[in-house]
This record gives structure tokens, sequence and C-alpha cells, in this order.
């Protein structure tokens, strides 16, 4: 006989779970981090944990989750087991055509089937949100429920029900007293399958969900963009519920395996995996209780509907505006142009959008904008000049500044000198020197715009040949200095120093320097982008008098204020810009906080379609160069 190996196979166990477990230990561990950064514990502290229960965003996309993943699987559970029972008896070939139509979701690519569920709710014009979300949760769990109970139903003998009519069971009596016992364990493999994936979904829920509705997993896809370790407390918070469930799922079993009645047993094991959901619920529900405001204020009962970016809204801001007006706001968020307007485009309704400058001029040539009432605005002269009158719109006819900022180079200042920079601007990231030890950002527009800049043309231009230069530069830097193309990423990692130096945003470089003092921000003399990100109210927005209401408490100080000190990006706001980069102030110090002003090789991106859709088919052929050069 041979030997087994068993040392081998243990250390292979050890190695796997190891590989499974670590990380979530890892992120359990900087749940509790005193700092903010995902890397680098500094102190044990709750805050992240406070702060998550202080959000209200976070706590109902916790209870819409497992409210959801509650419903769908108790509904697709009670529909999968049903009509698994009823393919039993159906005849050979309509039982195998529905085996494979049940088998195509499974199989389908979850991005097709995504995209499937919001045209169906566009064309049939369902307003999207929690509904149209846990239709589409239960669409997708039935097939999981009927491809576990129908191996237990074949297993069957297909006479059972048959012999327990003819012993007096009514057809109710045989399904549930007979039929249903002996397939009891696939029906709960079913349910747990169903519960476990409608927790995770991520794709399906994005495309189907609208007003505000956010699930666990959208939420923190929204939070991993920008740095916030809130993201590792309510994830935490997620494993110890799944945690619970579980424990109470295989203990309770056990536990009620000691009593004498084996059938009332077998009643109640069914029952286990939603009455541990339901506690669970309960106490979620419990954490998002509220409370009331009884008092009479000016938009009591009104909603404004607000598509941000993620993570760019300071912590108070829309409680306070809240607690203030008495309305309720629902915000959405987007991580690209693009993105928001596909949505804009599709005719959904927001009474604030928050577009950057070349996709506010082309929300106006398309005339998805509405112009702004500047009798109900009494913000603008709060604001400063340096920002007001940009070309996308002159007259601020249809936007108001929220952030601005430039593009720069964040840098090791241990690792680079400012001679370099100076000499260089960027093309230091063609220095080989720095060879494999610098970022480049994934965007087409900021890396043409570091290319054109370096070439000495205009990042606006529409020259192909300047065009084609500025892509051979791009590819020459991908080839030969071995870059790591990254996009938020950038901010957590160049605050601890992994790199030389990167492209990178003026505020995030004004968080990467408060974190490592190490960190300098450098603007080349051949110049950059100066970009603007602004408030915008559409064409279709349903409540613009509120809207307004809230572009002024955004721009007032106490607003203002909230939002750059947490973002880091810089304010509009004049004052509160001089404040937080003066004396005393968060951002003393940090040149990157302050945009450079008046510079005349400074551009603002100007909104072209056709060399748009031209950079986006370069840049996709620079990242595929620089796969191949690794």
């Amino acid at each position: 006989m041979k030997k087994e190996k068993r040392p081998f196979g243990r250390l292979l166990m050890i190695l796997m779970i190891i590989f499974f477990y670590l990380p979530i230990l890892y992120m359990i561990v900087f749940s509790f981090n005193e700092g903010k950064s995902l890397t680098s514990f500094s102190g044990f502290s709750l805050r992240w944990y406070r702060h998550m229960l202080e959000s209200r965003d976070m706590m109902e996309a916790l209870y819409t989750t497992f409210g959801v993943a509650l419903i769908a699987t108790l509904v697709s559970t009670v529909a999968g087991t049903i009509a698994a029972i009823g393919l039993s008896k159906s005849k050979k070939i309509i039982r195998d055509i529905m085996e494979q139509v049940n088998n195509f979701p499974l199989m389908n690519p979850e991005i097709v089937t995504a995209i499937g569920f919001m045209l169906l709710f566009i064309t049939f014009r369902v307003e999207k949100g929690y509904i149209t979300m846990l239709l589409a949760h239960i669409a997708f769990c039935i097939p999981y429920v009927m491809l576990s109970v129908m191996p237990k139903i074949r297993s069957l003998d297909p006479n059972l029900a048959d012999a327990a009519m003819d012993l007096g069971a009514t057809p109710w009596q045989a399904l549930t007293k007979v039929i249903v016992p002996q397939i009891t364990p696939g029906i709960v493999s079913g349910a747990l399958i169903a519960f476990t994936m409608s927790v995770d979904d991520f794709i399906i829920s994005y495309f189907v969900t609208g007003n505000g509705v956010k699930n666990l997993s959208i939420m923190v896809y929204t939070m991993s963009k920008r740095v916030n370790p809130s993201i590792n407390a309510i994830s935490t918070l997620v494993v110890v519920i799944i945690t619970i469930v579980l424990v109470i799922i295989n203990v309770a079993p056990m536990v009620m395996a000691k009593r004498e009645k084996k059938d009332e047993i077998k009643g109640h094991r069914i029952l286990i995996p939603a009455a541990a959901a339901v506690c669970v619920l309960l106490g979620i529900v419990f954490l998002t209780n509220l409370n009331g405001n009884d008092s009479l204020l000016p938009y009591e009962g009104q909603t404004l509907y607000v598509y941000n970016w993620g993570e760019y809204t300071g912590e108070n801001l829309i409680p306070d505006f809240e607690a203030a007006t008495g309305a309720t706001v629902v915000m959405e968020n987007f991580d690209s142009n693009e993105q928001m307007y596909i949505k804009v485009a599709n005719g959904e309704s927001y009474d604030i959008l928050v577009p950057s400058d070349y996709m506010i001029q082309r929300l106006i040539e398309e005339d998805y904008l509405q112009k702004l009432d500047h009798s109900k605005l009494d913000c603008m002269d709060k604001l400063t000049d340096a920002v007001k009158g940009l070309p996308y719109d002159e007259n601020n006819e249809y936007s108001v500044p929220y952030f601005w900022g430039t593009v720069g180079i964040v840098y090791d200042q241990t690792k680079v000198s400012i001679e370099d920079l100076e000499k260089e601007g960027f093309n230091i990231f063609l220095d080989e020197k720095y060879r494999g030890d610098i970022y480049l950002y994934d965007s087409e527009r900021d890396s043409f715009m570091m290319a054109l800049k370096a070439l000495g043309y205009s990042m606006n231009t529409e020259n192909p040949e300047e065009l084609q230069e500025a892509y051979d530069w791009l590819v020459q830097c991908v080839q030969t200095m071995r870059p790591e193309i990254v996009t938020d990423e950038i901010i957590d990692n160049m605050a601890q120093g992994r790199k030389a130096l990167g492209l990178i945003y003026s505020g995030d470089a004004t968080y990467v320097m408060s974190e490592n003092e190490d960190m300098g921000f450098y603007l080349p003399e051949s110049g950059t982008n100066l970009w603007s990100d602004a408030m915008v109210i559409p064409k279709n927005a349903k409540n613009p008098e509120l809207a307004h209401e809230f572009i002024n408490f955004v721009c007032e100080y106490e607003g203002a204020y909230d939002n750059s000190s947490y973002v880091g990006y810089t304010s509009a706001n004049q004052q509160v810009m001089d404040d937080l980069s003066g004396p005393g102030g968060d951002f003393e110090g940090i040149n990157a906080y302050l945009p450079r002003i008046g510079y005349e090789k400074d551009e603002v991106f100007v909104y072209n379609d056709a060399v748009r859709k031209q950079l986006s088919n370069m840049w996709s052929k620079v990242k595929i160069a620089a796969s191949n050069a690794r």
C-alpha cells in the first residue's frame, strides 16, 4: 500500500484557508484603524463604526440588502419548488425544454441579464427602485432553487403521491405531508443559494435600481472609488451577520435533534434559515430607525434627487440640508461622466447633477439642461472669480461651480528631485531613471492631456498628426517605463509612498500630502487641465425650486467648508478656500489645494465627440501595449 501524503494535504488545506480568509481578517483589523489609510494601521479606534452607524445611506443599504434578499429568497423558493414539482409531472419533451430554459440564466453572462432587465423596465416605463431590484432578484434566484430541488424530486418514487392519495390523502396533503418533507434538504439548499446570490449580487442590482435605492454591493463599489475606511466597517458587519446566520443554521438543528418528535423537527428545519434571517433583519431595522422631526419646515415632505460622484459629499452636508429644509435627499452616485450621461439621455429624472466641464457643454448643446433662475440664487458673489465664467458656460446660465482643480504630478520628494520635474515636466514619465516606479491614470482624457502637453500641443487639439504623436508618446511610455495603470487606488498607494511619482487630480494630491509629508505636487510649465465640476438642473427635474435651494446651501460657507474639508478638493467658495489653505487651516502649506490661476497654458476641456471616440480607441490600444510589455 502506498503511504498517504497526509502532511502535504493538510499543508495545502491550511494554505487554502489562509488564502481565502486572510483578506477578510485584514479587512476586520483595519475596520478598527484610527487613521483613514486602508493599508497603514495607526491605532485602535471605533471611529469608522460610529461613522457607519451615523450614516443613513449605509444603514439603508444594509436594510435594503437583507430585506430584498429575504423576500427574494422566500418568493423564489416557493415558486422554484412548485415549478420543479410541476415539471416532474410534465411530458419529457416539455421537461427537457424547460430544464434548458432554466439553465440559460445560470450560464448567461450576468451583464447581459442585467442589461436585459434594464431594457425591459425602460420599455414598459417601470420606475426603477426597490420594486425593480426585488423583481430582478426573484427572477435570477428561481433557477438556482429549481436546480437544487429537481435532483431530489428525481430521486423520489414517482408513485409516492399516488400512494398517499390511495390511502386517503388529499392532493394538498400528499404534497405538503409526503412530497415536501422528502425534498426538504433540496429546498433548504436552494433557499440558502438564493439568499447568498441575492446578498452578493452587484451587476444586476446596479442596472435595475434607481431613486437612490442601493444595496451593500453598490454602496461598497461607490465607496471603494475613494479612500473611505467605513467600507471596512460595513463589510465587517456583513461578515458578522452572515456568520450569525450560518451558526444558527448549523447549530439549531443539532439542538433541536435532541427533541423527541422528529416529525416536528423536520417541519422546523426549513424555517431555520428564514427565522435566522428575520432576526438579523429586525436588528437592521432597529439600527436604521431614525428619529422623526415634528417641526414644520419650508420643504417638509418634498424629495430632492441628486446624481453626484461617489464619495464627493461632506459628512454632514445632506443631514444638515434635510434638517434645515425638512426635505429628503435621495443621492445616487456615478463613477464617470459618460455613465451619468447615459441615464440622463434615457430620460431618468434628477433635480441636481454634478458633471464635469466638457460634459456640461455636451448637455447644454443637446438641450438636456434648464437655465438657472438667478433670482433664486444668492451664492454667486461668494464664489471665486477664477472658477466663474469658464468657456463651457461663460455666463453661468446653466451651472454653479462645486469643486475645481488641476491635474498634476504627485511625487515622493525622497526619490524625485524638483530639478528633474522642472526640467522635464510631463516628460519625466519617459525618464528611465523611474522605470517601473510610476503610476498612470486610467483615463484617456487625462493621459492624452499629459502626452499632448509634454509635446507642446493643446490638449483640445483636433489635428490627427498631433493626436498620433501623443499616442506614440504614450505607447513609448508604457513599453519602456512599465507603469502601473490605476484609478483612485493611486491615492492610498502614493500616501504610502509605494512609487516615485504618478499622474493625479489636485484634490487627491491634497489628501496624499496631508497623510505623508514626503509627498509633493508639481504642475509642469507646459500647462495642464484646469477642470471644474458644477451643479446643474436637468430639464426634466421634478423639483427645480428645491434644487436652487440646495445649490445655495452647498455654496454657503458651512456647506462648502464641510464639503471641501472632508473630500479634499478645492472649494469654489472663496472664503472657504482661503480658510482651509491659510494659517491653521486643514490644508495649510499644501500647494495641491490651491489651483494655479491665470496661467495661459492651462486649459479647460472642450467637448468634441469625434475626438473623444478617437482617444477612447487609442487609449484601449495603449493599455493593450502596456499588457504586452509586461
